[in-house]
């Protein structure tokens, strides 16, 4: 079980990394270069990052939660069990309903990087924050094992 709630530990570590990077460093560099240029950029940055260590820790954050929370009692359950819950709402959802279906309008042309920017970096730093929180509900179950 410790094995499995420090695993869980590290993914949502990586996940709150990859979005806080991408919030604080990744798209305020895009911005202050030509739009264009960061649309480009972006869009290969969008489909080279869809690759096994993304799905990884992206898919396992939430669900090495939700095995930690099945496998653990009491209250480190409890916390486990709210990991998964803020790691799949603050994380998958936004990914799948917002950030997504943005990065597939740039790759369309349906969008310009001027309006794409900040919608998509609000809705990232609210990942970034989730997993955040996320990372913290499962040290706290860590602590209750």
């Amino acid at each position: 079980m410790l094995l499995l709630a420090l695993i869980t530990l590290v993914l949502h570590g990586a996940l709150t990394g990859l979005f806080y990077t991408f919030s604080m460093s990744v798209m305020p560099g895009l911005n202050a270069t030509d739009p264009a240029q960061a649309e480009a950029a972006m869009r290969s940055i969008n489909r080279k990052i869809l690759n096994p260590w993304l799905y990884l820790v992206f898919l396992g954050s939430p669900l090495a939660a939700l095995v930690a929370g099945f496998l653990a009692d009491g209250r480190a359950a409890l916390w486990f069990f709210a990991a998964a819950g803020v790691s799949f709402a603050g994380s998958f959802l936004v990914t799948v309903a917002v950030n997504v279906p943005m990065n597939n309008a740039l790759d369309a042309g349906t969008m310009s990087f001027k309006d794409y920017s900040p919608r998509w970096t609000a809705f990232n730093t609210l990942r970034a924050v989730a997993s955040a929180a996320a990372l913290v509900l499962v040290g706290l179950g860590l602590t209750e094992l």
